[in-house]
């Protein structure tokens, strides 16, 4: 069967800079050499199993982000279109700031580590999130990190400390998000950047503001 690309190559790649070397945190395979732009739906208002979609700008799924029900402590899994599990999210438990840790597959054993997210403060209006591999266990220095406003869906993520933009979010309002109750927003994804990591990061930042998110 004749593989066929998700998404058309933008008409304008020369407005994003490639990266030097690709970014690549779960997969290479996931590392694309013009920006990929991606849509996120959340169902709001439904309680099915699926927390939410991840389609091409032509509306194919290219992910869902499914979590368990009635679990306090919920796991998150992201998988690609046909189902097959990409990374697993767990919020840790017992931590002072909030924690996630995401694994390869369905695993939650610690040698299946990829990245660790950790909200940089208890108390803060604006989204910043530090991300740690797992090859940097000390964490003295983040590998990346997410600044931004997650009620405004105006996040960005950078490379490290730098102002390296790896990505970014932006709101999409519709007649059809209204009426449906869909919270949608779009996410463009530079060249060379592994964008099933900025998919995670996006299903872990839904689960950080989940009880304080107003909408």
């Amino acid at each position: 069967m004749e593989h066929v690309q998700a998404y058309p190559p933008p008409a304008a790649p020369s407005a994003y800079p490639p990266l030097a070397t690709p970014v690549s945190v779960i997969g290479p395979q996931y590392c694309y050499p013009q920006p990929v732009d991606l849509a996120v739906v959340r169902k709001v208002l439904t309680i099915t199993e699926g927390n939410f979609a991840v389609t091409d700008i032509n509306g194919n799924i290219m992910f869902k982000i499914k979590g368990k029900l009635f679990s306090i402590h919920d796991r998150r899994l992201l998988t690609d279109a046909a189902g097959n599990p990409v990374c697993t999210l767990r919020p840790k438990i017992m931590t002072v700031h909030d924690r996630w840790q995401v694994f390869r597959g369905e695993s939650t054993e610690e040698k299946d580590l990829i990245f660790t997210v950790k909200r940089s403060s208890m108390i803060q209006l604006k989204t910043k999130l530090h991300v740690f591999l797992a090859t940097n266990p000390k964490e003295d220095v983040c590998d990346f990190r997410v600044e931004g406003s997650w009620l405004e869906r105006s996040c960005i993520i950078y490379s490290g400390e730098s102002n390296t933009i790896l990505a970014q979010m932006h709101k999409k309002h519709s007649v059809e998000s209204v009426l449906l109750g869909k919270d949608k927003f779009m996410v463009t994804v530079y060249p060379n950047v592994d964008y099933a990591f900025v998919v995670a990061l996006i299903a872990i930042l839904d689960g950080i503001n989940q009880d304080d998110d107003v909408e």
